[in-house]
């Protein structure tokens, strides 16, 4: 049985080190980011699955470019 919980532990510390896991962290900060600027704008929590669509609606995209190194707007 230690040996599973060992296993467990050694793919969760490989998963965080993966970059697919840092830019799903970065991103989910950044939703969690809007959802304060924007329950603050309404003056009520807006909830996260409000956020969520709403940032990738407006912002994802270029969020992402610039995560790259590319243009904002082009």
């Amino acid at each position: 049985m230690g040996n599973e919980f060992d296993q467990r532990r050694d793919a969760h510390a490989l998963l965080q080190n993966t970059t697919l896991y840092r830019e799903f962290l970065a991103e989910r900060e950044e939703i969690l980011r809007h959802k304060w600027i924007e329950s603050e704008k309404a003056g009520r929590d807006i909830g996260f699955d409000a956020a969520l669509i709403d940032w990738v609606s407006k912002y994802r995209s270029g969020w992402r470019r610039a995560r790259q190194g590319g243009s904002i707007n082009g």
